[in-house]
């Protein structure tokens, strides 16, 4: 045992780097101004992060910093004189505040024996204090106020996503009521915010959802990466179309994730490992481990985030004597190294790369035992997400730069099951059909499967200059590039042990070829093995845009806010994988155009009482069209709009009132929406269906009333319909007319409600929080053939965590009641009706984990 002088030196030791941090000298050169126009600035130069609680501190006039100093010792010098003090939040973040008032003392006649001391002039107070941020919406790019922001802005904190375990999209599906997604697996799915959805698996069309990191867009048309939300500062949730700023494919809002920033004042390192068990089912574990590295003595540094995680499978397949077939392995990193390159220019390159492996399917066959299908096909998925960045920033005084490039490859590949069911000798997938003009027949006694490749790669630049919000006027210009090339092929075939052939009729040379597929010209079918080249399609979209937006405060309590949005964008569609004889003239298998669009926004602010904002908003969201694979041939499909129509009240301050509440009523008209169906050969494909119509209420209130404790609850309505069906679909939908009206994969209603506790036991920090939340009924897709009911669920967890900023022990158990639920009805595509499926919840799963941090 280490005696008591050892352990008293090996403690001060241990404080030296920490006392060395604080004490560290940086050179400042800051103008005296405005807070707002010269935080920015000495936050830079201090390499460190500083917010503003009170909004009304933004305009506080500041002192000038100048020379060689400490941190601490410039933010009291750029604060002296002033109502506004400084509080260390941690080594890296300060909080500035305004200065309390000196408490009231009753006066009384001092004793003539003993004159009246004067009082120390206290210091600022260097702890961490009661009192919340306030929130700024970075996602305007202005940085607005929340106070200042008409609309509803979610900002989830990357501390609380992380608690009880990183989970990707499901840690925010799970605190959000408006943010719903498909359930095809990790990396496969479609995300919706607001009523805004369109189909149930990636097609060639647009997400409805813009998805960032930082301000670099992670996708165009693929699903969502699911990239796993380690080590981020927060997650910004923009709801309803935020076509000015964002352009296409933010039709029902965006989400930002906003990663950590290299800090190049201290070297940390952190470490996460976890073990789960699944009832029913396989265990799992996950690890992970976050660096951050400071480089040299001038402002640079570099973070990186390695990650591994294992969830077991609990889906068993009776069929092939497999238990627990839907195990997913998740492997990932992410890199971001800051150059400071002088003059207030600031470079940072970045990259990620991740990659998700689906062992199988996590459907379930609905007349089977619970967590029971049937499959002689293994449906195995693998997507691999790669990205790679570079931001450029500097800060002008009030003006501030930014020009933000990456490079983006995404390649999916999915498997299905399109075996033929009993009792059917043609199958749904209709390769008699699919093959017309030529008389095709398949004898086969395999199972069958589908594969289909999507591989996306797009190249994007944002380069905007703005004026962040302060003295009652902030503005934004930029423009934009995207260059976006998605390729889907799909490839059906036949595999296993019998007898499979082909039989083809040519009617332009009248000669017959009958036998196994080997023996059939590939000019008719190309094979590879036992397989058939199905019709592909490549989409390629060039678009480049100019945009700006301005928010000026009118008068008192008034504040409104204008932009424009001009695109212009070159579309084009090459089909792939048709045979020469089929179309020798290449009809119908390309095209080109080009599209222009303007997208206006404007909204009002006004706060006719304390703590109560009303507010009104008009904003427009668009996708650009393209090319889908319809039988034989592409079918082209136009761009698609929306315009929507919003008012809204808030009452209370976020993390200051007891009561905080928001209430917001949205009107959305969508005109040619884009939409998947299943076409005459059993395939899905991507159609402009008609036009809709969707109204959505959403409400959140939290209620705060210990400093301790805080109750959440929020819900959304959702009313959605297809009111002008298009004229070449109506042909599709000859029965159960009274199904089509409804916009896929989005509950009428959903809610959510959640408890936090947090305290200090025995100096460590003790905190439990706990959410149900109820996802109601919704329907599969568009048509009979889609129109399977989904939802109607409850998902429930639990999370606990007892440490301190260096160490900790946490439990998470979620779905407590082990609930089965149906998440998502698509098992696959390609069975007629998708009646005989559903993908059950989870079933219930414990967490137990670790972290460490340096």
């Amino acid at each position: 045992m280490m005696p008591r002088p050892s352990l008293i030196a090996a403690a001060i030791l241990l404080g030296l780097p920490a006392q060395a941090m604080a004490a560290e000298e940086r050179a400042f050169d800051v103008p005296k101004g405005n807070l707002s126009s010269v935080l920015p600035m000495i936050s830079r130069q201090a390499g460190v992060s500083i917010s503003v609680v009170d909004a009304k501190l933004w305009q506080a006039r500041v002192k000038p910093v100048r020379g060689r100093m400490s941190v601490e010792e410039a933010i009291r010098r750029l604060l002296a004189g002033s109502d506004a003090r400084a509080v260390r939040v941690s080594a890296t973040s300060w909080r500035i505040e305004r200065r309390p008032p000196p408490p009231r003392v009753a006066s009384r006649t001092p004793s003539p024996r003993q004159a009246p001391q004067p009082r120390a002039r206290e210091p600022s107070t260097d702890t961490v204090a009661a009192a919340h941020e306030e929130i700024i919406v970075t996602a305007s790019k202005t940085d607005l106020p929340y106070s200042h922001f008409a609309g509803v802005a979610t900002q989830l904190d990357g501390g609380d996503l992380a608690f009880g375990g990183e989970r990707g999209m499901d840690s925010i599906l799970s605190r959000t009521a408006t943010v719903s997604s498909t359930h095809l697996g990790s990396g496969r799915n479609k995300l919706f915010i607001r009523g805004i959805a369109d189909s149930s698996f990636t097609g060639p069309t647009q997400a409805t959802v813009g998805q960032y990191l930082g301000d670099i867009r992670l996708s165009y048309n693929a699903p969502d990466p699911d990239l796993r939300l380690y080590d981020i500062d927060n997650v910004e949730i923009l709801e309803g179309p935020q076509g000015t700023l964002y352009g296409a494919g933010s039709l029902g809002g965006i989400i930002r994730v906003v990663p950590k920033a290299p800090d190049p004042r201290e070297m940390s390192v952190q470490a996460i490992a976890g073990v789960s068990v699944t009832q029913h089912g396989d265990p799992g574990g996950d690890i992970a481990a976050i660096a951050n590295l400071p480089v040299g003595d001038d402002g640079h540094a570099l973070r990186l985030v390695g990650y591994m995680l294992t969830d077991g499978g609990y889906i068993d397949n009776p069929m092939l004597g497999q238990n627990d077939v839907n195990r997913v392995h998740v492997r990932g990193g992410r890199g971001t190294f800051r150059f400071e390159a002088g003059d207030d220019w600031t470079v940072d390159l970045g990259g990620i790369y991740q990659v998700i492996t689906s062992n199988d399917a996590q459907y379930a066959d609905k007349d089977a035992p619970p967590l029971i299908r049937n499959s002689l096909v293994q449906q195995n998925a693998k997507a691999r997400y790669g990205l790679g960045t570079i931001v450029v920033m500097k800060d002008w005084g009030d003006l501030r730069f930014q020009s933000s490039n990456a490079y983006i490859e995404h390649r999916l590949f999915e498997r299905f099951d399109a075996t033929v069911p009993d009792g059917d000798q043609a199958g749904t997938v209709d390769i008699e059909r699919l093959f017309s003009p030529y008389d095709v027949s398949v004898i086969s006694d395999r199972p069958r499967v589908l594969d289909q490749r999507n591989a996306t790669r797009m190249f994007v630049s944002e380069n905007r200059l703005s004026r962040p919000y302060h003295d009652g006027l902030g503005w934004v210009v930029g423009v934009s590039f995207i260059d976006n090339r998605a390729r889907q092929t799909r490839d059906f075939g036949i595999a296993g042990s019998g007898s499979a052939g082909f039989s083809v009729t040519l009617p332009a040379r009248g000669e017959t070829a009958a036998g196994p597929p080997a023996e059939i010209p590939q000019a008719e079918v190309s094979l590879r093995g036992i397989s058939a080249i199905l019709p592909g399609v490549t989409n390629r979209i060039t678009e480049v845009t100019g945009y700006a937006e301005a928010t000026v405060e009118l008068m008192p309590d008034l504040i409104a806010t204008g932009g424009l949005r001009l695109s212009h964008a070159r579309l084009g569609g090459t089909a792939e994988g048709l045979a020469f004889a089929l179309d020798p003239s290449q009809r119908a298998t390309t095209a080109v155009r080009n599209e222009t669009d303007l997208l206006p926004s404007f909204s009002l602010l006004a706060s006719p009482l304390d703590n109560v904002r009303l507010y009104a908003r008009y904003q427009e969201g668009f996708r650009p069209g393209g090319l889908a694979v319809d039988g034989n041939f592409v079918r082209r499909f136009l761009n698609d709009q929306v315009r929507t129509w919003e008012a809204g009240m808030r009452f209370g301050d976020k993390g200051h009132s007891l009561i905080d509440a928001s209430i917001s009523l949205s009107y959305s008209r969508w005109r040619n929406i884009q939409a998947d169906f299943i076409d005459s050969n059993g395939f899905p494909t991507t159609a402009n269906i008609g036009d809709g119509r969707i109204t959505s209420l959403s409400g959140a209130i939290a209620m705060r009333p210990t400093e301790t404790l805080t109750f959440e609850l929020g819900g959304v309505y959702n009313h959605s319909r297809v009111d002008d069906f298009a004229a070449q679909i109506l042909p599709v939908y000859d029965t159960a007319p009274g199904r089509l009206g409804r916009i896929p994969n989005v509950a009428k209603h959903a809610v959510r409600g959640s408890v936090n506790y947090a305290t200090v036991i025995d100096d460590e920090d003790f905190r439990v929080n706990g959410w149900a939340s109820y996802i109601g009924p919704s329907r599969l897709g568009i048509g009979p053939v889609l129109g399977e009911s989904q939802g109607d669920y409850v998902d429930t967890g639990l999370a606990m965590r007892i440490g301190n900023a260096r160490r900790g022990l946490s439990l998470t158990l979620t779905n407590l009641f082990d609930s089965r639920g149906n998440r998502f009805s698509l098992g696959t595509p390609f069975v007629e009706g998708n009646e005989g499926f559903l993908t059950p919840l989870r079933p219930r799963t414990l967490r137990i984990a670790v972290d460490v941090a340096y």
